[in-house]
């Protein structure tokens, strides 16, 4: 029989309604207050102005032609016009796919053509590789926050008539498209639901209730699941102001934290390490924050407590995958435990399975992790194969991570059975780097795995065989790789080898690898 972990936390019920009109639902009665500060100038805009430019923005796709089954894709960092453009596509009817603004062209070409979007919206700065990456794609028209030639400037779309959320099946239709990697493989469409992140959110906000005088720094990238949920919509939806950043500097983080006293910083590792031992910290005035939220990577119990001491804050972690909407377990206040990533959310249950024997395991029992709930993705796009892997047939998703309960409640993650290397938060798929990296002329094998490291959580690796009588050195596979994918996938460390160990299957012994490292 299985033995299944329910929540600790009482059943709450979910909003029948779209994620805008959920995020958006203290916009009037808050109309005046700001809904986004824009770290880099200052620039506030109200919830009665976010509003208004996400129904006009709405409307200027809606006279384009479009609606629902339509596709957008989102390149851009964290900026206030992020929430205009994603909300007004959802009301729009459409479905909005959001995509890392640090890409290069190829990596974008393949996110445009498998999610068939036809409008791409991105700022000036990255026209250049948008007009490159859209070629021979379903991409019939660039939308410019800003201005360019090639391109219709965001300003012109806002001029028409707003429209109301067009009807769309809630359970049924993809909101949103995040790219993941799930537990194994190359990026794959996650297919989350208007329903699916209202759910989340609610649970989210069950366990962890803000005030309306609750501020939040959003340096986390809104297109990632957790900048986008945890941060932008759901701060917005609980009538909170938003300090964005469109990406992470440490004295600019500080000093907006001291001046608009910001009270809930959400973070990864590298930034809690930062909080712990740069000497910096202690020249900014941080006694308004009232909880640092770690996720996207496991945080060891040291460091965080370090951390909490030093800035006189609880400092706690998350769990969740883009999957999931993308939290599963979180940490309340007040209900901190080391090293813990908290309890499992509201109308949610977990298991602990041996992956061997399928053996339910029970408190203090190792096995992976699985979860079912109302935030399980509708499943991957285009690829049933890998979601009937990561979903089976009673709902319950296969998270790839080795977890313990304890006699609290509360959840531990100790390994990983998948292979993902954790960079800075970010998945990195070895399988996505040994495909490169397998294509260079004088490369015969390749394995890739990550390295443990304090700052980035793990670093990647590649192991190479060569070809007999080939030459290379460590910077020519490095080169070869950074040509062809984004900042964070970058090859850190190269080792030669004479073979890549692998079983009798084939299959790479990466643990062998991880042992001579």
């Amino acid at each position: 029989m299985p033995v299944i972990h329910k929540s600790p936390l009482p059943d709450i019920e979910i909003a029948d309604v779209s994620i805008t009109d959920y995020v958006l639902r203290k916009a009037d009665e808050l109309a005046n207050k700001a809904a986004f500060i824009d770290g880099s100038s200052n620039r506030v805009v109200t919830f009665a102005e976010l509003k208004d430019q996400i129904r006009r923005f709405a409307g200027g796709l809606a006279s384009r032609g479009f609606t629902t089954g339509s596709t957008l894709a989102l390149v851009a960092p964290n900026i206030p016009e992020y929430a205009v453009v994603f909300h007004g596509c959802g009301v729009a009817g459409g479905t909005v796919t959001t995509v890392n603004p640090t890409y290069g062209a190829e990596e974008i070409r393949f996110q445009l053509l498998d999610a068939s979007a036809s409008i791409l919206v991105t700022t000036e700065a990255a026209m250049p590789v948008a007009l490159e990456a859209i070629e021979g794609t379903g991409v019939e028209e660039i939308i410019v926050i800003g201005e360019h030639e090639d391109a219709t400037p965001i300003s012109d779309v806002l001029t028409a008539d707003p429209i109301d959320q067009v009807a769309v099946d809630l359970s049924g239709h993809h909101m949103v498209l995040p790219y993941s990697s799930g537990t194994t493989g190359l990026p794959k469409g996650v297919m989350l639901t208007h329903r699916n992140l209202v759910a989340n959110l609610c649970q989210i906000e069950s366990a962890f209730p803000y005030s309306e005088e609750s501020s939040g720094l959003a340096v986390l990238p809104f297109f990632h699941i957790y900048g986008m949920q945890v941060l932008m919509n759901g701060l917005l939806a609980s009538g909170c102001t938003v300090i964005s950043m469109p990406r992470f500097d440490l004295v600019r983080a500080l000093e907006l934290i001291q001046e608009h006293k910001i009270t809930h910083f959400f973070a990864v590792p590298p930034m809690i390490l930062a909080l712990a031992k740069q000497p910096i910290i202690d020249n900014y005035d941080l006694s308004s924050l009232e909880m640092v939220m770690s996720g996207a990577a496991p945080l060891g119990a040291e460091l965080a407590e370090e951390a909490a001491t030093r800035i006189d804050c609880e400092v706690v972690q998350g769990y969740g995958m883009t999957e999931l909407s993308p939290v599963s377990h979180m940490t309340p206040p007040g209900q901190y435990r080391p090293g813990s990533v908290g309890v499992t959310v509201p109308n949610s249950e977990c298991r602990i399975v041996d992956p061997e024997t399928g053996e339910d395991k029970e408190i203090g029992g190792e096995g992976e992790l699985w979860v079912r709930g109302p935030m399980v993705m509708a499943g991957y796009l285009n690829n049933p194969e890998a979601t009937a892997a990561t979903i089976d047939e009673q709902g319950w998703l296969h998270t790839g991570d080795v977890a313990v309960i304890d006699e609290y409640e509360h959840i531990y993650i100790v390994d990983r059975v998948k292979e993902l290397i954790k960079y800075k938060g970010f998945q990195v798929p070895p399988a996505e780097l040994e495909a490169i990296i397998i294509s260079h002329p004088s490369v015969a094998d390749v394995a890739v795995i990550g390295i443990p490291d304090d700052e980035a959580g793990e670093l990647p690796k590649a192991f190479v065989t060569l070809k007999p009588e080939m030459e290379a050195e460590a910077a020519d596979i490095q080169d070869y790789v950074s040509e062809k994918v984004a900042t964070y996938k970058q090859i850190r460390m190269v080792e030669f080898i004479d073979e890549i160990p692998k079983s009798a299957s084939g299959k790479i012994l990466r643990r062998f690898l991880r042992d001579r490292s």
